[in-house]
Order: C-alpha cells, then structure tokens, then sequence
C-alpha cells in the first residue's frame, strides 16, 4: 500500500474521532507515597505525556469538545472502581512506571490541586495538535513548582531533588494522527516535533532535570479506531511508517542532547518494537485479542467512545485496548516492566532501572 493511499484511508475517521486526543493534558500532584512492594529509588517523578498518561485533567478542561474519562466503565478496575479521568480500566502506563519505581502511583492530576499547593511529583504535558493546555504554559507550571519548592526547602535542596527525580516523556501520537489526516510535508512536520521536544528536554535541563525516560510512540496504525477503517481490520501501514520516521528522529536527537548537555542521561524506551512483537505474538503475554476496544461499540468496539452504556469485554485483561485509542491496564503494566528492568531489547542505552539509579 502507498503512503498517500494510506494516509488517505484515515482521513475522516482521525478528523471525527482522533480529533476528540487531540488535546495534551496537564497534570501535577504532592509527592506520592513509595508502594508497599518496591523501594521508592527517585524522590520525585515529572511526566511530561498525552491522553495515554493523563490521571484526570481533562475533567477540568472547558469544553464540551473535550474528550473525557470520568465518567463509568472508565476505572471499573481501579481501586473503588472509580473513574478518575484515566482512560483506562484502572491504572495506566505512567502509573505502572511509577510503581517500579517505587512509588504509589502517578500524581495526581495538576488542575485538580488547590491553588497554592507545592506539588513535588507531577504530570505534565507538551502539545502541537488542538485542545490542549499549551506546552508554553507546561513549562511555566514545572517553573511556578520549583520556584515554590525553594521558597520552602532552598535553592540547593531542589537543585538535589531534580537532578535525582525521573522525568518521563512520551509525545507525538496526537500530532502524527493529526497530520495523517491531512498530509504535508513529513520532513517539516518531524523538524517542527524534535524541535518541540528539543526546546522541552534544554528547558527542563536547565532548571535543574537530568534523568529522563522518553517513550518513543507505538504502532498508531493498529489501534482500534485505525484497523476499523480497513474492511479486514488490518493496520494502516502508511500511519505505523509516520510513526516509525518519527522515533528514527527522536533516537538521533537524544544522542545529540547528551553529546551536548553536560550530565544528562536518558532511557529511550521503544513502546514501536514492544507493541509489534506483543502483536506478533499475543498468546505470549496472556491476549486473547489485539485488534478491539474492550469497552466501546459497533464493529471492533472502535465505533464510539467507552461510555457507560458501552459493551464491555469479559476479561479486561486479555485486551490489549482498553478503549478505541487507549492500552488496556494490563498492557500499561506489561509495557513498564519490558521498559524497567527486562533485556536491552526495548531499551537503549539502559533501561528505567538503570537510569533511576544513576548518581
């Protein structure tokens, strides 16, 4: 299949559908509580991250364009079985990091934190594609926190506490499903996205970060919403090749940035081969389907949105999709141990557990 014939067959389901992830959402908490079963190894955790990361603010975004997952059968598996603005059955990816890392879970969400309050741990986000909090304005909120934490603990305290924290990125799938819907021109979409991402690490760089956990992005052309568009069912090859030009890009710039900044060391986690290899072979890691939506409608579950009136999948566990755009708690808990401590065959050049515990 051609690139233009591919990126063609995505055009109006991404405009109608993707366009409601088009957001990047914002998001920071107290310093979280280490887990009952791993030694806390960072003092803080700052994620930088889109839909796929979110623990609730896009309950407080305005809007009534703005996608939502408060609301049942989102959290049916979190604990109370509550939905909290993942989208999710219960905990995502982020959450799962954080718990190898050793901590409660991923803080919660930045809006939902009373004015004033002196977060330590936090979620945020960087965006190029529609409703979205901006990635100016992410900047600014890590800058308000810091400079708020110092007026409690000092400069040199904070200077310590960052450069020992985890900061987890993963960023470019709503503005690759975006361009996918009406192409351009690839190259200067890339350049615009690693300069974004380029600008994002030198600022967090110079306000004191040093360990950083980049998710590269997955195989976009599989997800539910995509497949439903071929009458097979199949991957958009056209959108899964956007993706991979895209992290061929980012593993380049991460070379350049260490070569660059002093004392800088990274983990490029790559969520693409993780995700073909777990397609490849599902039976491996427990799937009994790779292509739907557990909770969602119509064919392949990819036809609306998880709502509470949606159907739902038996074992929640044996999805890889929880909605139609969106990985199944299990997955996200899968995803973070390959990326933790498993062989060097998602990671490069170590992996999180490596990095977190580096000096």
């Amino acid at each position: 299949m051609g690139y233009g014939q591919a990126m063609k067959q995505v055009l109006v389901a991404v405009l109608a559908i993707i366009s409601i992830r088009r957001h990047l959402v914002a998001a920071a908490g107290d310093a979280v509580q280490p887990s009952s079963n791993a030694l806390k190894q960072v003092p803080a955790m700052y994620v930088f991250g889109d839909s796929t990361l979110d623990v609730g603010n896009n309950n407080y975004l305005a809007g009534a364009d703005v996608p939502r997952a408060n609301t049942p059968l989102h959290g049916i598996d979190y604990p109370g079985s509550k939905p909290t603005g993942r989208f999710s059955n219960g905990y995502n990816i982020a959450d799962s990091i954080a718990k190898k890392l050793g901590l409660k879970e991923s803080p919660p969400a930045y809006l939902s934190l009373p004015q004033g309050t002196t977060p330590r741990s936090s979620l945020l986000s960087l965006k190029h594609a529609g409703d979205n909090i901006p990635l100016s304005k992410q900047v600014m909120y890590f800058e308000s926190t810091k400079a708020k934490m110092q007026a409690k603990v000092g400069s040199a305290a904070v200077r310590i506490l960052l450069s020992r924290s985890f900061f987890l990125i993963s960023v470019g799938s709503n503005d690759l499903f975006v361009f996918a819907a009406a192409p351009t021109d690839v190259v200067a979409l890339y350049s615009s996205l690693i300069s974004g991402y380029s600008a994002t690490i030198t600022s967090l760089y110079n306000m004191g970060a040093r360990k950083f956990g980049i998710l590269n992005v997955g195989l976009l052309g599989c997800v539910p919403t995509v497949r439903v568009l071929n009458s097979t069912g199949a991957c958009n090859d056209g959108l899964n090749l956007l993706a991979a030009g895209f992290d061929d890009a980012l593993k380049s710039l991460m070379v350049s940035l260490t070569a660059r900044l002093p004392g800088l060391v990274y983990s490029l986690a790559d969520f693409y081969s993780h995700t073909e290899v777990t397609l490849a072979n599902p039976q491996a890691s427990g799937y009994v389907n790779i292509d739907s939506a557990c909770c969602g409608g119509g064919r392949l579950g990819a036809e609306s949105d998880c709502l509470p009136n949606s159907t739902l999948c038996g074992d929640h566990d044996k999805f890889v999709f929880w909605d139609r755009v969106h990985p199944s708690q299990r997955a996200g808990e899968l995803s973070a141990a390959a990326f933790y401590d498993r062989p060097a065959e998602f990671t490069a050049p170590i992996n999180f557990k490596q990095l977190a515990r580096k000096i």
